[in-house]
């Protein structure tokens, strides 16, 4: 057996840190080598036992688990799994704490604590070991784009060319590490884009804030989607969480349909789903992207994608958080080409011209 991920607990409830404390470290694979109840003391027990990987609470006395992780993204990065509640403020909390640096993030239940955490001991285990392979970086600040004509980026279509641009869609599925690479992305696109759709692995609630904070910041117009919503330039509909997103084509209109349904490859929505919906209506008109995040969801689809005519896009391993889903869909052939997450934007410009 190798080295075990060593791991230290902050949380200010007793009761939390014991049950994750002994649940936790019946995995073969962690050792919990620390508790605190609170960052300040969190702040010495990092430096003398040296975790791999630390679970922190959103909201704690004396210090607040936002300013705690922004501290140690700028003095010493480590992975950090953060535990928040399903409340509208723990959701906003958390979608800034991945903003910040967080690889990753699961909710705990805020009545029966006692009998309620053991639910989530495999998900946070999972997460953990995930979060041990993350790459970690300081935070960079993203300089917004100049306010320039859409010109400068795409000649205004004339013809037939003008159908042929309405008619691009841009498929983009990603996991861990996935919001800040989604937000990167959209931020660089101007107004006149071809419609997005994007599945990101988040639970309920989680999708529809994240979906608003990316509205306040885009000059694209992004929001969660309904069921019937159109697919169409300048706007981004991302999927809502445990919901299947597909893509459906009605004469030359595109627009989403939003279903129920079993869990593809653990997951709901999952990427896969989509990108099969896109290869199916969209074929030779649509574009895939690939991007961060552990397993293989999106690596068929993708793949399917490609074979329908489709241009797809993997993000490059140096700027992945977690180089599993572009590496099985880069495995099973289903790329055209790989980049960095500063280039992807210029891509699907490039191809769409």
């Amino acid at each position: 057996m190798g080295r075990r991920i060593k791991v230290l607990i902050i949380d200010d409830s007793a009761v939390t840190r014991m049950i994750f404390t002994e649940l936790i470290s019946k995995d073969p694979d962690i050792e919990v080598v620390g508790v605190a109840h609170d960052p300040i003391i969190a702040r010495d027990k990092i430096r003398t036992l040296k975790p791999d990987v630390i679970t922190l609470d959103v909201e704690m006395p004396r210090m607040d688990g936002l300013t705690f992780l922004e501290e140690i993204m700028a003095k010493d990065p480590l992975p950090v799994v953060m535990v928040s509640s399903l409340t509208e403020r723990g959701c906003e909390t958390t979608i800034k704490a991945l903003e910040l640096g967080a690889v990753d993030f699961v909710t705990k239940p805020r009545i029966d604590v006692a009998t309620r955490l053991p639910a989530i001991i495999d998900e946070i285990t999972e997460k953990i070991k995930i979060a041990s392979r993350a790459v970690v970086r300081r935070p960079t600040a993203l300089k917004p784009p100049p306010r320039i004509g859409p010109d400068a980026v795409i000649k205004p279509p004339r013809g037939r060319a003008m159908i042929q641009t309405t008619d691009k869609v841009v498929a983009i599925g990603a996991s861990t590490g996935g919001t800040e690479a989604i937000k990167d992305i959209l931020l660089r696109m101007p107004a006149n884009c071809p419609g997005i759709v994007i599945v990101q692995h988040m639970p309920e609630r989680f999708t529809r804030l994240f979906a608003e904070r990316l509205n306040r910041m885009c000059t694209i117009d992004v929001r969660e989607a309904q069921d019937g919503d159109r697919v169409i330039p300048g706007h981004a509909l991302i999927a809502p969480g445990n919901r299947h997103m597909l893509l459906k084509r009605s004469g030359a209109d595109y627009h989403v349909s939003i279903q129920n349904g079993p869990l593809v490859n653990r997951h709901r929505p999952s990427v896969d789903v989509l990108f099969r919906s896109v290869a199916r209506y969209a074929g030779k008109n649509a574009i895939g992207v690939i991007l961060t995040g552990m397993g293989d969801d999106g690596a068929r689809g993708l793949k399917e994608m490609k074979e329908a005519g489709a241009f797809t896009i993997a993000q490059d391993e140096r700027t992945s958080i977690i180089f599993g889903m572009p590496k099985e869909a880069i495995r099973m052939g289903g790329v055209n080409k790989i980049v960095s997450l500063d280039r992807i934007q210029d891509e699907i410009i490039s191809f769409v011209r």
